[in-house]
């Protein structure tokens, strides 16, 4: 069995609004969808929300290229943690840019917070970081020494990585 495409990657924050606006001003996601009906008991039970009337806000932005973020807003909500890099989890999220400079300088402009100035790394792309008005953490990645592999080879890209440099990682462990 194999999974068909990664789908979604889901954030709780602390204000929808200012969400969904950080999301479309800075990276032109567009909200595409709301609820707010949700059970009391399923909130309660599922998400663990501690109280009598606990209220749950979901939306669904997507980023131009179709990648999806779906938003949570908890009432009450519990306060962010600060992401530590070594801790089993969850670090952050990434999107594909071209351009890490202009980018660094449209988030500069846009007042978001930028965790490190745009690095290069040994394999050739570049990245940096920012936080959204939560502190989760997004890299943007220009990855422009692939472009060609991941635009003309596809799928079988994939599978030349898994039988040459990669093949390691694709054998089977002695733990079965």
């Amino acid at each position: 069995m194999k999974s068909h495409s990664f789908s979604h990657v889901a954030l709780t924050v602390a204000d929808f609004n200012r969400s969904v606006r950080f999301y479309r001003d800075v990276f032109g996601a567009t909200l595409v969808g709301v609820t707010t009906e949700h059970p009391t008991d399923r909130l309660q039970d599922f998400f663990g929300v501690e109280s009598d009337d606990p209220s749950l806000k979901i939306g669904w932005l997507r980023f131009p290229g179709g990648a999806v973020a779906e938003i949570f807003e908890f009432t009450p909500g519990l306060p962010a943690e600060e992401v530590v890099w070594n801790r089993q989890g969850i670090t952050h999220y990434s999107l594909n840019v071209r351009g890490t400079e202009r980018w660094h300088d449209h988030c500069v402009k846009k007042g978001v917070e930028i965790v490190a100035p745009p690095l290069q790394s040994p394999k050739g792309h570049t990245f940096f970081f920012v936080k959204d008005p939560d502190g989760n953490l997004i890299e943007l990645i220009d990855n422009k020494h692939m472009r060609p592999i991941l635009k003309w080879l596809g799928p079988f890209g994939g599978w030349v990585f898994r039988h040459t440099m990669y093949k390691r990682y694709y054998q089977p462990s002695a733990e079965g």
